[in-house]
């Protein structure tokens, strides 16, 4: 129990340390909640200073979500631990105790997660986002459509009870902190990428 209470706070703490905010910072750069969409994540990163500075923080957030699941698999833990590290670790990046409880949407991170849990499954939802992005140059329509397939494939690819609630909840996480975009597709407003 001692472990996975620690094991389940690290992986909060971890989740909360903000790679788009510490990396613009040290280059310099504005700080991501001031600018563009005020979103701390890799897509207005994307905007704002461009595709190195975008990659850097993506894999800074994809990081985010594995190391505390490849921790947690070290010490062999059983799948409702994991499932307890992953939700901790998106929370964290979802509501960061450093940097005023304010993070990003938690694609990146949750996409870690999958990958320290199965890669065949992070495969999945990945190839996912990419078609619908390389289809519509929509960043947002891509994460919701990965969100809502997500615990489609885990339960094809994965005999897990716990593992299968816990992606339902980040899904269900994502769409909500998606909901301005969702208006913004129904409205035919939201912006592109790529173009």
């Amino acid at each position: 129990m001692i472990t996975a209470t620690l094991l389940a706070l690290g992986a909060y703490l971890i989740g909360s340390l903000s790679a788009a905010i510490i990396i613009c910072k040290l280059m310099g750069l504005p700080d991501p909640r001031t600018q563009g969409s005020r979103n701390p994540g890799a897509t207005n990163v994307l905007r704002i200073a461009g595709k190195k500075t975008a990659a850097a923080v993506l894999l800074g957030d994809i990081l985010k979500g594995f190391v505390p699941i490849a921790t947690a698999r070290a010490f062999e833990a059983e799948d409702h631990i994991l499932a307890a590290v992953g939700l901790a670790a998106f929370l964290g990046h979802l509501y960061p105790i450093y940097f005023g409880f304010h993070g990003g949407k938690g694609v990146a991170t949750a996409l870690g997660i999958l990958l320290g849990l199965a890669w065949p499954l992070a495969l999945a939802v990945l190839v996912t986002w990419l078609i619908i992005a390389k289809t519509f140059h929509v960043s947002s329509l891509a994460a919701i459509t990965a969100a809502v397939t997500a615990p489609l494939y885990t339960w094809l690819l994965l005999d897990s009870t716990p593992i299968l609630v816990m992606v339902c909840v980040i899904g269900a996480l994502l769409l909500w902190r998606h909901r301005t975009n969702i208006q913004r597709l129904l409205n035919g407003t939201e912006g592109k990428i790529g173009r």
